[in-house]
């Protein structure tokens, strides 16, 4: 891991990295962060690791929360560089969209593809963050993610012992993510938008309930999944505080 840059702004320190082909950011408490808990971000499709929702929700966790936040771009999104065949995949999303038709199969296929790749380099990710002296391997980890940082937090989590808690949500539903659900045991949230227009409802119903988690809570609300209210975020830094050992200030 190397870090390329590094800012300071409200008490949050943000250092950039690169992993090899990947490319990251971490956010850590301008105070120090020693012993604190790891929480890992990833972002929905098309955007990237700085993508404004994501960094307003970083800033939270650390500067409420008192986490280190860490997110990496997907395989050919943010400053990674698009192939050819990831290409034609966005190309004919976007024709779909355009035309009316059903995106789910291609996003389907498209996010599964991503997934795949994106797992092992969350893992050297994690080997690495835990590298640090600043982190450790004690420090207990969380993902959160929607769409496709859900894609890929699903079949991650399902084979990842070190994840202790974890946000999903607002995900396109195929057979191996089913299948990924019956695999993982530890605290789960999952976050239906209600009026999603291009991710039926009732498919969010069945992975919640493929779930193995003996702790686990569906929350839903009205919109879609480009709405979800920021109050989720306060409500997931005291879901995580609670698995992974930290106090969080009481909301109003």
């Amino acid at each position: 891991m190397h870090f390329t840059t590094q800012t300071a702004s409200n008490g949050v320190i943000e250092r950039d990295f690169v992993l090899g082909d990947v490319t990251g950011v971490l956010w850590s408490p301008e105070s120090g962060s020693d012993g604190a808990p790891l929480h890992l971000m990833g972002h929905g499709g098309g955007l990237h690791k700085k993508a404004q929702g994501l960094v307003a929700r970083a800033h939270y966790y650390v500067t409420t929360c008192g986490f280190t936040v860490a997110a990496i771009d997907a395989p050919g999104h943010g400053d990674r560089p698009r192939s050819a065949e990831d290409g034609k995949w966005v190309s004919a999303l976007l024709e779909a969209r355009a035309a009316g038709q059903p995106i789910g199969p291609i996003v389907i296929d498209y996010n599964s593809s991503l997934a795949e790749r994106a797992v092992p380099e969350w893992q050297a990710t994690l080997d690495a963050l835990q590298a640090l002296p600043e982190i450790g391997t004690d420090a207990p980890v969380g993902y959160s993610g929607m769409t496709l940082a859900s894609t890929i937090g699903l079949m991650w989590t399902a084979i990842e012992p070190r994840i202790s808690a974890a946000v999903f949500g607002g995900v396109f539903v195929y057979d191996a993510l089913t299948e990924a659900a019956r695999q993982i045991t530890i605290p789960v949230e999952f976050i239906l938008p209600w009026d999603d227009a291009e991710i039926d409802r009732e498919s969010g119903f069945a992975l919640f309930d493929a779930f193995a988690s003996k702790e686990k809570t569906l929350h839903a609300n009205p919109g879609g999944h480009h709405e979800v209210p920021w109050f989720e975020t306060e409500i997931s830094g005291h879901f995580f505080a609670r698995h992974l050992g930290r106090s969080v200030p009481s909301r109003a």
